[in-house]
């Protein structure tokens, strides 16, 4: 497998490159992380089964369609395929550090700049991709509250019912969701779609952002998700008010934006999650 990947980089590169020290560094989703090197080019490696290489490919997808702002730092797709069993992702090895009170402002001065670039008339993207291991629709969709309630909210619902993990009556919750965003007609802005700390870091004096579930859609989604796990440190919250502020009506959306993000996680990890998931699902019956 090593060999054949080395080739798909030497190919690309235009030169030599033997996989030569090869580190595993992260597990998850049934997808394995390395860090390899030839002693002068370093590069970081997903490697999962055959039939995953379509997530692996949104995966890169989503990082070149972000590549707008150039103060946020995305790293380079290599190239990606399938070997034997396996599939595998190459993408630029990123040294990442801690982010100082001054990159954390930019940070949120970058994504808010990000997304008001390139904006759609639409909600949605050319094709469906994955939130984690979950896949994502993105049909097209000219009204966000029919967008998020069904494409995102309601397909999740069908799912967790499907697995006998939560059952809920989905058609209620999505008219309720329906409801709650009638009227809220938000630009459709480029999103990174999963935005916790665990896909953000720092390189010399730019932020970083990896691992989207890219699509168009409204821009609350992303910083609700920085809202849900821990909050981002306060600076990328005052850089991005200063060049984009939210309008106050945020917080009443923000619940329903993290619930997708629950419901995902009920899914892929149930625990705690389910009863976390369940109850966010009474507040907003309530």
């Amino acid at each position: 497998m090593w060999h054949f990947i080395s080739e798909q980089i030497s190919e690309r590169l235009g030169q030599d490159f033997v996989c030569d020290d090869i580190r595993q560094i992260h597990q998850q989703f049934h997808t394995r992380s390395f860090r390899v090197t030839d002693g002068r080019q370093r590069y970081f490696i997903k490697v999962a089964d055959a039939i995953a290489l379509p997530r692996l490919e949104c995966e890169a997808q989503g990082l070149d369609r972000l590549r707008i702002e150039e103060s946020i730092k995305l790293p380079n797709v290599i190239c990606s395929g399938r070997v034997s069993q396996y599939s595998f992702l190459v993408l630029e090895y990123l040294n990442m550090s801690e982010g100082s009170v001054d990159l954390w402002f930019q940070f949120g001065q970058g994504l808010a700049k990000l997304h008001r670039a390139n904006m759609q008339e639409q909600y949605g993207w050319d094709e469906d991709n994955y939130i984690g291991a979950t896949t994502q629709p993105n049909t097209w969709q000219k009204k966000w509250c029919q967008f998020f309630a069904e494409q995102r909210i309601g397909y999740l619902l069908q799912l967790l019912s499907e697995k006998d993990v939560l059952k809920v009556p989905i058609d209620k919750v999505v008219t309720s969701i329906k409801q709650l965003l009638a009227g809220h007609c938000p630009p459709a802005s480029p999103l990174h779609g999963d935005l916790w700390q665990g896909n953000t870091g720092f390189w010399k004096t730019q932020p970083v952002m990896f691992d989207p579930a890219f699509y168009f859609g409204d821009r609350e989604t992303d910083i609700a998700m920085t809202e849900l796990f821990g909050r981002f440190p306060e600076p990328f919250y005052q850089g991005y008010q200063e060049i984009w502020p939210l309008s106050p009506d945020y917080q009443y959306r923000k619940p329903v934006y993290q619930l997708y993000h629950l419901l995902n996680h009920a899914l892929l990890f149930g625990g705690q999650y389910i009863q976390t998931a369940k109850l966010h699902l009474q507040h907003l019956d309530s």
